[in-house]
């Protein structure tokens, strides 16, 4: 479960900016729309992030992309001539002669146990990495690691098993890479990897991919075909039932239609118009992050979706018993409504004259629950939307 994601140095977001899904207690709106924790404090299972094209929303997607990569690939070894990921990940704010650190940190609820880990970075090494855990049911929180540069200071927990190998470490090399790939007694780097990377990430490009479908489809016919019918019904598509078949290398995937003459027509999948099996793709990724509860951010979701259509998939994350959350960025303001989000699930970003982004929470703004989300963001008053200078067309142009 995400509580936090923090980036700095990182694409256009040169400041420290953080993504925070804790719910704020005054707001009594939409109380479905939250995950209980083991404490007092609650999270948004949804935050929708509106900007203008070209604000730097999209970066946010990007960054925790590149945060996973660094944490999946920095142990492996590269040829000579090849690039280390961290040189391939490391993209400072552009419009600054001197170029810093880049610093990444997630906040994360995994069963029981808050963690949070972070890491300091350049294109040539790991700056500074930390860990800690904290039970919430004891309120302790314990030092798991500390590393400044090539020094590596580890917690008690972990400190007897772990000590041995912390001088070879590589210094392009993050502890919880190296840690988490030795066959070790402790489970905390294990969990704190698979925690950070069950977090899907995804562009709607994504969802043209066939691979995607044969790999989840078959879970999503399995455990819960009545929703992508519903789904399926609502984009109209004249699909009535779904289903698929196994050979011994491949999964063959069929739709049902029903005739004017009551009877019913198979057609392979792929038979079905683009724009269908994009859909399905969309369906199924989100699907696939409520039944496992994972957290999923999606850039431009709106791109691929009726605005009504959009809320449905929106909804299924907030089916009862599930920790799933969704984060997606959209320049669509139809659903910006009191209606339909909490004020501590909106998230605005901009970018200035030289190329800064921020991001912003709509409850910055103390907005009233009664107020009208849409209308005062397009007149400006919470930030995101183009600035455009005075123009002028000749007639003719």
């Amino acid at each position: 479960m995400l509580v936090q994601f923090m980036l700095k140095n990182v694409l256009s977001f040169k400041e420290e900016t953080i993504l925070d899904m804790t719910a704020i207690h005054a707001y009594k709106e939409h109380e479905y729309h939250l995950i209980a924790t083991e404490t007092a404090e609650k999270v948004v299972k949804v935050a929708a992030i509106y900007g203008a094209n070209a604000s730097g929303k999209s970066n946010l997607c990007v960054a925790m992309e590149y945060f996973q990569r660094i944490i999946s690939e920095s142990f492996n070894n590269v040829a000579e001539d090849e690039e280390m990921v961290i040189q391939e990940c490391y993209a400072p704010f552009s419009f600054e002669k001197e170029k810093e650190n880049s610093e990444f940190q997630i906040i994360e609820i995994l069963d029981g146990f808050e963690y949070k880990y972070g890491f300091e970075y350049n294109d040539q090494c790991i700056v500074s990495e930390w860990m800690y855990r904290k039970n919430l049911r004891t309120n302790r929180t314990a030092m798991i690691l500390e590393r400044v540069g090539n020094d590596v200071n580890l917690g008690a927990s972990v400190r007897k098993e772990c000590d041995v190998y912390k001088g070879q470490i590589p210094p392009e090399t993050l502890a919880l890479s190296f840690f988490k790939k030795l066959k070790l007694k402790t489970d905390i780097f294990r969990e704190m990897y698979f925690g950070i990377m069950d977090t899907l990430v995804a562009d709607t490009g994504i969802f043209e991919d066939e691979r995607i479908v044969k790999k989840y489809l078959p879970k999503v016919i399995d455990e819960g075909k009545d929703k992508l019918l519903e789904f399926l019904t609502a984009i109209d598509t004249g699909i009535v039932d779904i289903y698929y078949r196994e050979r011994e290398t491949e999964i063959d995937f069929y739709t049902v239609h029903k005739g004017k003459d009551d009877a019913d027509y198979v057609l392979s999948l792929y038979a079905e118009s683009e724009g269908t099996v994009k859909s399905i793709g969309i369906f199924i990724y989100a699907r696939i992050a409520v039944l496992d509860n994972k957290s999923m951010f999606i850039d431009e979701l709106n791109v691929r979706l009726h605005p009504l259509l959009l809320k449905f998939i929106i909804d299924l994350f907030y089916e009862e018993g599930s920790a799933a959350q969704l984060i997606y960025t959209t320049h669509d303001t139809t659903l910006m409504d009191k209606k339909f989000f909490r004020r501590d699930q909106i998230w605005f970003v901009q970018k200035d004259a030289f190329g800064y982004s921020e991001l912003m929470a709509l409850s910055d703004f103390k907005v009233r629950a009664d107020a009208s989300f849409e209308k005062d963001y397009l007149a400006g008053v919470y930030g995101g939307i183009p600035m455009l200078g005075e123009f002028s067309m000749k007639e003719g142009e």
